[in-house]
């Protein structure tokens, strides 16, 4: 069983990006925001994180720095959805670790599609 954190501070989001990457074999843990998102990744190991950029407490960029700062999180991949795009952003995304940048709105069977590319791509 391969876990799976969604962490947005939009329930609608949330609950979109969880519907379209469930399925067999997959456990998704929901989170509303970056720190309620890193005391879950202290307590639980995910096998792959999908989180929004812009939240409340601790925004995506920050988390993902300190999920790669734990052991059990630095080469699992993590997925930024974002409405930002700036070339400056996402070089300081690839700084801290981020394996790719999703602009929203996202498109359901395409974020569906990239999720599975990039599995696959960690499993080698």
């Amino acid at each position: 069983m391969k876990n799976f954190l969604v962490v947005d501070d939009s329930f609608t989001i949330r609950e979109m990006v969880s519907s379209c990457i469930q399925g067999e074999g997959k456990n998704i843990i929901k989170a509303a925001d970056g720190a309620e998102a890193l005391a879950l990744a202290k307590e639980n190991t995910f096998d792959f994180v999908v989180t929004d950029f812009n939240m409340p407490h601790i925004n995506g960029l920050a988390l993902v720095e300190a999920l790669r700062g734990l052991p059990q999180y630095k080469s699992i991949p993590i997925l930024i959805l974002a409405t930002e795009s700036s070339p400056e952003l996402k070089l300081k995304g690839r700084e801290v670790g981020v394996t790719g940048w999703i602009l929203k709105p996202i498109n359901l069977d395409t974020f569906a599609g990239i999720v599975e590319q990039v599995i696959d791509r960690h499993k080698q």
